[in-house]
């Protein structure tokens, strides 16, 4: 399967598609597509890349991807458990060219803007839970109408954005399998050491180009990428374990430095890292 562009499956020409995921792992493929993603995580956690940022994700959380958003699933893989994600695909005018915009759906409206990046909703409440659990066996027109209730909430929920860096471009089958390798071998290796030989090799280029590559498609340097997804391991060991110290913390995401450390963490997440411990745990 090619990894750009991705096309979700359906029958006929359903204007709004539900899909539930019931797998070890979620698709982990970098990719994009047109209809824009509202999916429920029933269960399982992980992190996942949108646009030009890493996020964790956990059971009870929404994530909201737009259209042509790159993006791919990490899951956390645990001996015998499952991950289950329930999903509605749309695109602006699967409704008709003009539905989004009537007076009706103002309120809504911002939320359709925001979803361009994507964001992310944690803990959702159990009567939206509900909604995507009715989901399945709905037939077409409750399908609808549970789906309008679902905006409508979204459209009022706080919540946090995926990427900061609107991507407009299409990405080709082969930009998407060159960005995949590199996403998949910083998340294998990103307690190492990564060096810009290193990396500029695997992704098959030199390091002048790989350094203009991959800024031109994430926004960011690859220095900066690898940080926050140290950090991000980080954050997310914080507030699992309370065995690990946070020097050995640190070390096991990669840092050498326990200064740095703190440092980058409190760049990134505004709270140092025995700050974020405390609130989280």
């Amino acid at each position: 399967m090619k990894v750009f562009p991705f096309k979700i499956p359906k029958s006929g020409e359903e204007p709004l598609i539900y899909q539930e995921d019931i797998e070890i792992s979620f698709y982990d493929k970098l990719h994009q597509h047109e209809e824009v993603q509202i999916s429920f995580i029933e269960k399982g956690e992980g992190a996942v890349f949108a646009g030009d940022t890493i996020s964790q994700y956990q059971e009870g959380d929404i994530l909201v991807i737009g259209s042509n958003l790159p993006h791919v699933f990490r899951s956390d893989v645990r001996e015998n458990e499952i991950s289950v994600m329930r999903t509605l695909f749309f695109t602006f005018t699967s409704f008709g060219k003009d539905f989004f915009e009537l007076p009706t759906f103002k309120t809504i409206y911002p939320l359709l803007e925001s979803s361009k990046n994507g964001f992310i909703i944690h803990n959702a409440p159990k009567k939206v839970v509900k909604y995507f659990k009715k989901l399945k066996k709905a037939d077409p027109y409750s399908r609808f109408i549970l789906f309008l209730d679902i905006l409508k909430w979204l459209s009022t929920a706080e919540n946090e954005p995926l990427s900061n860096y609107l991507y407009h471009k299409k990405i080709t089958d082969n930009e998407g399998k060159r960005m995949q390798t590199v996403f998949e071998y910083v998340m294998t290796n990103f307690h190492q050491n990564i060096t810009l030989d290193e990396i500029a090799s695997i992704a098959n280029m030199t390091k002048n180009a790989f350094c203009r590559y991959f800024k031109v498609r994430t926004n960011k340097s690859f220095f900066q990428f690898l940080i926050e997804v140290r950090i991000e391991r980080a954050a997310k060991l914080l507030s699992s374990t309370g065995e690990l110290s946070v020097l050995e913390i640190a070390e096991l995401c990669g840092f050498n430095n326990i200064s740095n450390f703190n440092r980058k963490f409190k760049e990134l997440k505004q709270l140092s890292p025995l700050q974020y411990r405390k609130m989280n745990s």
